[in-house]
């Protein structure tokens, strides 16, 4: 299991830090894990960011039209 940083993530989906972040919050996104007790460092696992891609690309597939 690997864990990738917010510029990672930002990376791989395109997204940006404060979509990525009320993504999370609505549940729409994986929850990140703190990497320090104080919380200040966060990391996602790179596999459950991976899934949440393919649901999307599943999606697309399953109802080409959405919007």
């Amino acid at each position: 299991m690997k864990l990738i940083r917010m510029k990672n993530v930002q990376e791989v989906t395109g997204l940006s830090r404060s979509y990525i972040y009320s993504l999370t919050k609505q549940g729409l996104f994986p929850s990140s894990v703190s990497l320090t007790a104080q919380g200040t460092a966060k990391g996602w696992v790179e596999s459950e960011v991976q899934d949440w891609i393919n649901q999307r690309i599943e999606e697309r597939e399953v109802n080409p039209n959405a919007k």
